[in-house]
């Protein structure tokens, strides 16, 4: 999602799209050795890095396949994905939840061919929707506001040292963009100055109702936004949804309560935000 602008040419110049493999798995870089994602040859639509597989945590809160959420909005469920990267999130979001409405915007074309040729991404279809587009023009874009259930956020350029998009503009038209209920988890770069911006931004914009996970490999950190009414349950009824999802699909969800009710202050008897 990298953007550079040249004096003598408007239009927006973009990092080289470029790729490595090792150990059986494909890794995708913006022309350095920063990955920007990843995918196991032999297992194109499993999530590799464990970031990203956080990157789902929303499904511990919102069910796609809840027929409540789809009667209360004809639309049915949406997820969007910013940031395509390989398409490991996108994927995943449409083999295992086929009926839900699957959006992933990127401003990169190269992006987007690669994770069709490269990643086998399949191609767009009535449930999947490839958009080649400025991630901070679509949340802000009135025709998208409430539009949206689960919200994954992967901006990263060539330097991969801090989201691209981390102004309290861009974080209010993700908030906006989100229906109530609705959930957005961002990955930031916990030992980089650009964190507490975005952390900051994002409490400000969903009125400080974010968790945040604990720092995996590479600094990555998770964040998770909440937007709609107040959640207070017990982190045993938490557990026994993460348990369900790590038998149905396939992600180490088990691990991640301990890490959440440990992570975050005034959190550790119930989780109320």
């Amino acid at each position: 999602m990298a953007k550079k602008k040249n004096n003598k040419d408007p239009k927006v110049q973009f990092a080289p799209v470029t790729f490595s493999e090792e150990k059986g798995v494909r890794f995708l870089h913006f022309g350095t050795w920063w990955v920007q994602g990843a995918m196991r040859i032999n297992e194109p639509d499993y999530i590799e890095l464990e970031y990203a597989q956080q990157m789902m945590a929303g499904l511990l809160f919102l069910d796609p396949n809840d027929k409540r959420l789809k009667s209360a909005n004809s639309e049915g469920f949406h997820m969007v994905q910013l940031g395509l990267g390989t398409g490991a999130l996108t994927k995943f979001a449409h083999k295992h939840f086929p009926k839900a409405k699957v959006t992933a915007v990127d401003l990169n074309p190269a992006v987007i061919v690669a994770a069709r040729v490269m990643f086998e991404l399949p191609p767009p279809n009535k449930h999947l929707q490839l958009l080649e587009a400025d991630a901070l023009k679509y949340v802000t874009s009135k025709k998208n506001h409430k539009s949206i259930d689960l919200l994954e956020v992967d901006l990263y350029d060539a330097t991969a040292r801090g989201p691209v998009l981390s102004s309290a503009e861009f974080y209010q038209g993700c908030y906006d963009s989100l229906k109530a209920p609705g959930v957005m988890t961002v990955n930031l770069f916990g030992n980089h100055k650009s964190y507490k911006t975005n952390i900051k931004n994002i409490c400000d914009a969903f009125n400080n109702r974010v968790l945040v996970f604990q720092q995996v490999h590479d600094c990555n950190v998770v964040a998770i936004a909440f937007k709609g009414p107040h959640l207070d349950i017990d982190w045993k009824t938490v557990q026994g949804r993460a348990e369900f999802l790590e038998k149905a699909y396939g992600l180490p969800t088990k691990a991640w309560v301990p890490g959440l009710r440990s992570e975050n202050a005034r959190q550790e008897m119930r989780l109320s935000i």
